[in-house]
């Protein structure tokens, strides 16, 4: 009689996993990918508006304008162009021991040079 009890119960407790657990756990899922989602298509929605925003500048005069100066250096015409020149810089000092010797070394010096550097 107490194995058809425990058997019963066994059997019941399996129904219930199967009626509520399951279907709970598969419920709670969808509702954080939704929500994943969600946030996602908000993010995509706010990027188009921005770009939408940058669209409508690019298609006025003034914004071509001043791209057309800005990256290009363009003038109208009859104005003039002028650049201003970085100073000049001297050169720097050459490291005491340059690629040019180490080359130059062969391939004994090279060699000890890689060996004693480690060290």
């Amino acid at each position: 009689m107490r194995r058809r009890w425990l058997l019963g119960a066994g059997l019941v407790a399996v129904g219930v996993l199967f009626v509520a657990v399951f279907p709970v756990r598969t419920y709670l899922d969808q509702r954080h990918q939704r929500q994943q989602v969600t946030a996602e298509m908000r993010a995509t929605d706010a990027t188009n508006k921005t770009l939408e925003q940058r669209i409508q500048t690019l298609n006025t005069d003034a914004e071509v304008e001043r791209l057309a100066r800005e990256q290009y250096n363009l003038v109208r015409p009859g104005e003039e162009a002028y650049a201003i020149l970085p100073s000049r810089q001297p050169p720097l000092a050459a490291p005491a021991t340059t690629q040019k010797s180490k080359a130059s070394a062969g391939f004994l010096g090279r060699t000890w040079h890689s060996i004693t550097s480690i060290f």
